[in-house]
């Protein structure tokens, strides 16, 4: 997500005309006029009322009457607000959100609709914390209702937050404009005066004013369009469910869509700048399926009688949930078959799992507050892989799971990691919620528990959650609660959707014979920050176990290991298997050290079968011999997924300083055996990436023996790669992914091959479709020189294909003309042939590039001020920006460079906890070549001879 900048506006000299509510049975009739000439209330004597982030609790709105007005030629709107509220506490004040809006009336009416003042209300504003207040003479009296009613108005935001301006050029080079919104977390204040914190639910009825040639679109479908006057029209839509504020939403476009309709009814749309309809087929397909999936997992109705799905031309982050008017940034909706890889198709096909999920997790039960996000967006990541495996199982979406719960490792083995539910209060904080703990790490914890409980249990108490709590806000105990069955005597007698305590205890998940109190165990994961490392030693028939927090920059060794290590105590869920039994035994783990009895016969033991638990495993004394022994000899004995497993194990390890390189190296010698995807791509990632960081040293030597070797190893695999677009899912992701590697490291054939199809597609003027799979290869190899680049760049500037665009832009940042590279980056700041909402990526893409190494990192410095205005600070942009550029930088100098830099933006760095995952990065690196780089070299110089 990306920061709206908002531009400075005059004060309404005059109420807004045509705004006041018309009367209808949802709506209260417009408030009546105050007398002409009527003095306002002196502000002289008033302060602001209230001093903290969090809005008073005391006034509840219950339901907002919105009428918006967008001028798509002035590039602003205007609008009235009418919200019943319950007031709960005597007051003479209502303070609620406001972000750049000017109000240029408030006033506030009882039940019977007479004003509570002669005189016009005044507003008080504290913008540092986004409030406004509104003082009443008289006092508003508790367990009454009243209406507040305020007019506004304000500029479409630039960026891409609150009401916003997007706009798409036509394949003639018109250029057209529309407004869209985006709320979460903290963006609704943006479009209108709202009290917007997740827990303050209510129902909202929008009314949207708009020129006949343009459609509006909100969370309920239109009832009724209404003549204005000659060239206004005003679309008046249903009342919504009960919903937090940063799922309301409305676009005003000239977009075209398909529909389709779901088993149970509900009318599905997908929509589209015009001439991208074509590509919303697929969308559709998979939007119909998974909402008739979702129906039947949750067994709860979806409750909105629409769903729309709409691709932003201009969107910061993938998409997001609106509750039935889902938006999404282009890539993560279209589908071109022509030009959209296997790896794109499964992307839309995720996304649209991701927040059709998101309309039972998160829409229909809200977490109470920021702190918890992870119940939203762990569970819609989880339900991603549940929802794509059932209803697309030839996409074989459980081969990415093990890499989500890679990603979240990576992050948690740093000390700069958090706990899943940590304290965030202020938009930065609430923004920076939304990372890989909250996402990566909720989904492969709540994939530990569903293994844990079964799959039935699991099932069930989600079910029984989403029902306790629909309409309402929950906490990670809620959750707790309804997996384990218990509830209040109160709901047990009432027949509600559990049993109680002593029954839950009757019917416990018993585990290996053990009563599990689930509180306890789900707090050591959600409540402490890191990952534990399960060392385990074979004594005889036992095996002895350890736990400790998994780090991997800092060595036990070190003197802050034992500060670091104090505390930490997980609740893990072991699993195991040996090569004696065909049973996954299991154990759980609640103590420092444990011991299980696995019987002398046994000659092997892999813990953490399939990696269905969140821990590592480190096999001490020789252990690790055993299992490159096995690989070696019988590697199809351990599931493709153990084997993954154990090459990511072994790898982290090395890293942490637990295992020596040479070992890990020795380990994945039995790839030339392996005929599996992901076991495969699992090592030759790790090689590639131990390439990606010695070319960007001053290591040609090394360099090129890596580059070598790797070639030579894989040389079967690289020969046997068609180039074309068959096979399944998983042989053509092989074969994108090990293409793309042969030509980066210069191998002949490969680029020869390459060359060929790129000179094909340049003498066909575009016109020849060249392989999805191989076509960002085929780009790359064709960008290396003058005419082949420029000729991409103006293929990129025409094409109507979010999927091809994505793919030469990577090429054009390979190129390694530097001058290309800054005038790319430049274009990307500029924000027009290179759209703003690609230009995290772009710096990405040229940090990857040698050549564009350190061009990125300076770009970022000179222009850190205009990025941060542009992203807002803690958007997952600037985090994407900072860790991205630092994290192939592995010197001491290097890093001394970057903690100046972070210095240097002290005020700003010191509110993200971005700057210290990129500063022990660069640690983690600058360790790993202390202590591996002459391993490698010399393991090297072995292979080669």
């Amino acid at each position: 997500m990306v920061s709206a900048r908002l531009l400075v506006l005059s004060l309404f000299s005059a109420s807004l005309v045509g705004s006041q509510p018309t009367e209808s049975s949802q709506q209260v009739s417009s408030p009546p006029a105050h007398p002409a000439g009527e003095p306002s209330l002196s502000i002289d004597n008033l302060s602001f009322p209230w001093s903290r982030l969090r809005l008073p609790k005391y006034i509840i709105p219950l339901h907002y009457h919105l009428l918006l007005h967008p001028n798509l030629t002035s590039l602003s709107f205007t609008g009235s607000v009418q919200i019943q509220i319950d007031v709960q506490n005597n007051t003479n004040w209502v303070v609620l959100h406001s972000k750049g809006l000017q109000i240029s009336k408030a006033t506030i009416l009882d039940q019977n609709l007479t004003h509570l003042s002669e005189q016009v209300l005044p507003v008080l504003h504290n913008p540092s914390h986004e409030q406004i207040g509104i003082f009443s003479p008289r006092v508003l009296s508790s367990g009454q209702k009243y209406f507040l009613y305020i007019e506004f108005g304000a500029e479409l935001a630039e960026g891409f937050y609150g009401f916003y301006k997007s706009t798409y050029r036509t394949s003639t080079g018109e250029t057209r404009t529309l407004a869209s919104t985006h709320f979460e977390p903290t963006s609704a204040r943006m479009a209108f005066p709202c009290f917007d914190e997740p827990s303050f639910k209510a129902n909202f009825s929008v009314r949207i004013r708009r020129r006949p040639e343009y459609i509006s679109l909100s969370n309920m479908p239109v009832i009724k369009t209404v003549e204005v006057s000659g060239d206004l029209l005003e679309d008046q839509f249903a009342p919504s469910v009960q919903m937090s504020t940063y799922l309301v939403a409305f676009v005003i476009c000239d977009f075209k869509s398909v529909t389709g309709t779901t088993s149970s009814g509900v009318q599905v749309s997908i929509y589209a700048a015009p001439e991208k309809w074509q590509q919303t087929h697929y969308a559709l397909e998979v939007a119909v399926k998974m909402l008739d999936f979702y129906e039947e997992f949750f067994n709860i109705r979806y409750p909105l009688p629409k769903q729309d799905l709409i691709a932003i031309p201009d969107f910061q982050s993938g998409a997001m949930e609106n509750w039935g008017l889902t938006t999404y940034r282009e890539t993560s909706l279209l589908y071109d078959p022509l030009t959209s890889s296997v790896s794109d198709k499964l992307w839309v096909t995720m996304v649209i799992g991701h927040e059709l999920a998101h309309q039972w997790f998160g829409n229909l039960v809200t977490m109470e507050w920021w702190n918890d996000i992870w119940l939203n967006e762990g569970f819609a990541r989880y339900m991603e892989y549940i929802s794509v495996e059932a209803t697309y199982p030839d996409l074989k979406v459980e081969e990415y799971l093990l890499h989500t719960c890679f990603a979240a490792v990576g992050h948690d083995s740093l000390n700069s990691s958090r706990p899943i539910s940590s304290p965030a209060e202020n938009p930065t904080q609430i923004k920076e919620m939304f990372d890989t703990v909250s996402y990566d790490k909720g989904a492969c914890v709540l994939h530990m528990l569903r293994h844990f409980l079964t799959d039935e249990v699991f099932q069930r108490g989600i079910v029984r959650y989403l029902r306790k709590y629909s309409y309402k806000n929950a906490h990670n105990q809620d959750l707790w609660d309804s997996l384990a069955n218990t509830c209040s005597e109160e709901d047990f007698i009432s027949g509600k959707h559990c049993y109680s305590s002593s029954q839950a205890s009757k019917n416990a998940y018993l585990f290996a014979g053990e009563h599990l109190n689930l509180t306890a165990m789900m707090n050591t994961w959600t409540l402490q920050k890191g990952i534990p490392l399960v060392t385990v030693t074979r004594k005889g028939a036992r095996l002895l176990l350890r736990q400790d927090r998994f780090l991997k920059t800092v060595l036990p060794s070190d003197p802050q290991w034992s500060t670091l290590q104090k505390g930490f105590l997980w609740h893990i869920p072991l699993t195991y298997k040996t090569d004696s039994s065909s049973t996954i035994h299991r154990h759980l783990m609640t103590s420092p050290t444990d011991s299980i009895h696995i019987g002398e016969e046994a000659s092997w033991v892999k813990v953490n079968s399939d990696m269905t638990g969140y821990y590592m495993v480190h096999y001490e004394d020789g252990g690790w011999d055993v299992m490159t022994k096995l690989l070696s000899e019988n590697h199809t004995a351990l599931s493709y997924k153990d084997r993954t497993h154990l090459i990511h194990n072994a790898f982290q390890l090395v890293t942490a300083g637990h295992l020596p390189l040479n070992k890990a190296l020795d380990l994945i010698g039995y790839l030339l055996l392996e005929t599996h995807t992901v076991p495969l791509l699992q090592g030759l990632g790790y090689l590639e990436a131990f390439y990606h960081l010695v070319e960007k040293r001053d290591e040609s030597v090394l360099t090129h023996n890596l580059g070598a070797y790797i070639l030579r190893f894989f040389r079967a695999i690289i020969d046997q790669q068609t180039w074309s677009d068959s096979g399944t899912v998983s042989e053509r992701r092989l074969r994108t992914e090990v293409l793309s590697l042969a030509c980066h490291l210069d191998d002949p054939p490969c680029v020869k091959r390459a060359r060929q199809h790129f000179t094909d597609w340049l003498q066909s003027n575009g016109t020849l479709n060249l392989p999805t799979d191989v076509a960002e290869t085929v780009y790359s190899v064709g960008a290396q020189d003058d005419h082949g680049w420029a000729s991409l760049l103006h293929t990129y500037k025409i094409s109507l294909s979010e999927a091809q665009k994505h793919k030469i832009l990577y090429a054009l940042a390979s190129s390694k003309d530097t001058s290309k590279l800054e005038g790319l980056l430049e274009l990307g700041l500029e924000g027009k042939v290179i759209r703003s909402q690609d230009l995290s990526t772009l710096i990405l893409m040229v940090a990857r590039n040698p050549k564009g190494h350190y061009l990125a990192w300076d770009f970022v410095k000179k222009n850190w001020d205009t990025l941060v205005q542009k992203f807002q600070l803690g958007s997952f942009c600037i985090r994407n920006i900072i860790i991205g550029t630092t994290s192939q930088f592995s010197s001491p100098e290097e890093l001394t460079e970057v903690q100046s830099f972070f210095e240097s933006i002290k005020e700003q760095a010191s509110q993200l906890r971005a700057t210290q995952i990129a500063l022990d990065n660069v640690l983690k690196n600058v360790r790993w070549v202390q202590r591996n780089l002459e391993t490698l070299r010399k393991w090297l110089n072995e292979q080669m001879q």
